[in-house]
């Protein structure tokens, strides 16, 4: 493995026909958040760079196209092996450079080796429909065929998993595909690459561009790139999405989120509490699968309230390489000022301050980017801690009289992205699964996250598309559908038709 070293100091370098490479004259500080220091610089691609890489994709993607299908499976299952070999090398480059726990950064390689699984079996998904004798001796089927380049621009969060949400299915269908990872962790953007080229991936097919704005516009406006695919927040992907649009391509822009959990008078208190505990603070609220808000219903919500404030005061907070850690600091010195920010704005605006984590101090990391669980009770739809997206520690409570009233709360939100019910009320729960308007819901499950033979996504300003992740959504957004229509005539023609061809 070569991730270390391009050549000239910098560990942030791109992937470009199969191997390392330099492209920018710009770059970024990659920091180890749990010391809080800067631990090496990412190169920023200018056009220039994006360019020669779509250029290297549009070059290989041709030939890896017109491969057997289950020529490109066999790639798939020893990448598959490929990951499973290196799952904790992976998860430590996620947990020195974006500060999760190892276990948490472990489970992420999992899912995302998941759909790495699931793209093995592309044999079948690729499979088109067969109608022999239509009417006049004609035979029509269907093919689902490449688009060509495709990209992926994925967040900090997960910077194994969301990759693998796109390139596996996309590489599946028959596309080349560029990642543009994010530039606060990319160092397992570089040994995904080395891991598809380990397991026979042509060069070419698999290219990884580090950068910024810059380079997400060009991606996205580049002629060769058919298809993007984004994971991030809300204004990026309505920028992604609007701007493909006007380029006359094809995108699946996966945006913020506000997820809530309903907590009925009739749940158990323990697991309810329990299950807030590490939707909310797991990976330091940094997923958009977090729960924010819990919505106590009827009488539940002192003890609700106090069930959560027991358990997040015993928090471990440390570094995520430590063993005996549940939470582990946020990204950047600049985002956790944000979080800051918003518990200050919750604050002046009145909710009640339940748990302070603003000034937690991890003994031995005293520059790291911590902040402690904090706690929010009687939280109201004006204020900004309920309206914004916070990904940090932060949860937030909220009181409703009754089921209805809940849903209602959940549905008046600009985000649609995952809900939560705690009952014993089977009733209450299917009523709560067909009314709320989101696109992934759990009963007694805090995070709906779907496997991966099933897809992920949100509505209303969580998702721009018409299709969600990985799944056989992600088949039918990787590939175009062709209807092929075919007939062997008699040798004797009889002569040019003038009416619309109809089966009687």
């Amino acid at each position: 493995m070569t991730t270390s070293d391009n050549g000239n100091g910098k560990r942030g370098a791109h992937w470009v026909d199969g191997r390392s490479t330099d492209g920018g004259t710009r770059s970024a500080p990659v920091f180890d958040p749990a010391r809080g220091g800067i631990t090496h610089d990412v190169q920023l691609a200018d056009n220039g760079t994006v360019a020669r890489v779509v250029a290297s994709a549009a070059a290989a993607q041709p030939a890896w196209g017109a491969l057997p299908v289950q020529r490109r499976a066999r790639v798939l299952f020893a990448m598959r092996e490929h990951v499973e070999a290196h799952r904790a090398d992976i998860a430590r480059l996620i947990t020195r450079e974006h500060g999760k726990t190892f276990p948490d950064a472990l489970g992420e390689v999992q899912r995302g080796l998941e759909v790495i699984e699931f793209a093995c079996g592309v044999p079948q998904l690729l499979k088109g429909q067969y109608s022999d004798n239509i009417g006049g001796g004609i035979a029509n089927w269907s093919q689902r065929m490449p688009l060509g380049v495709t990209a992926g621009i994925t967040p900090f969060n997960f910077p194994f998993m969301v990759p693998m949400w796109m390139a596996p299915m996309a590489l599946a269908c028959g596309n080349s595909f560029i990642l543009k990872p994010s530039e606060r962790d990319a160092s397992a953007s570089l040994l995904t690459a080395e891991l598809f080229r380990d397991a026979g991936l042509p060069d070419g097919v698999f290219n990884v561009v580090q950068g910024d704005r810059e380079a997400v516009d060009a991606l996205i406006a580049h002629p060769d790139v058919r298809a993007v695919s984004f994971v991030g927040s809300t204004p990026v992907a309505r920028h992604i999405y609007e701007t493909a649009a006007r380029h006359g391509k094809r995108a699946q822009a996966l945006g913020g989120a506000k997820n809530h959990m309903v907590v009925m008078p009739d749940a158990d208190i323990t697991q309810a509490a329990d299950a807030l505990i590490g939707a909310a603070y797991g990976s330091a609220g940094e997923r958009c699968m977090a729960i924010s808000v819990a919505v106590a219903v009827g009488d539940i919500g002192d003890a609700l309230v106090d069930a959560i404030r027991t358990r997040a005061a015993r928090l471990r907070i440390g570094d995520g390489e430590h063993d005996d850690v549940d939470m582990g600091p946020l990204v950047t010195a600049a985002h956790r000022e944000r979080v800051v920010s918003l518990i200050d704005s919750g604050v002046a605006e009145g909710a009640t301050l339940v748990l302070d984590g603003r000034r937690h101090v991890v003994s031995g990391r005293e520059n790291g980017f911590f902040l402690g669980a904090t706690l929010f009770d009687h939280v109201s739809p004006q204020m900004r801690i309920w309206r914004e997206e916070i990904f940090g520690p932060v949860l937030c409570v909220v009181r409703a009289a009754t089921l209805a009233e809940a849903i209602a709360l959940i549905n008046a939100h600009e985000y649609g992205n995952g809900v939560s019910l705690y009952t014993r009320d089977g009733r209450a729960a299917q009523d709560f699964a067909q009314r709320i308007e989101a696109g992934m819901v759990g009963i007694n499950v805090p995070i709906p996250v779907p496997m991966a033979w099933h897809s992920f996504g949100g509505w209303k300003q969580s998702l721009f598309g018409d299709l969600h992740a990985y799944g056989e959504e992600g088949v039918r957004f990787y590939t175009r559908y062709k209807s092929v229509m075919q007939r062997w005539p008699d040798s004797d023609s009889k002569g040019p038709e003038f009416v619309m061809p109809v089966n009687l």
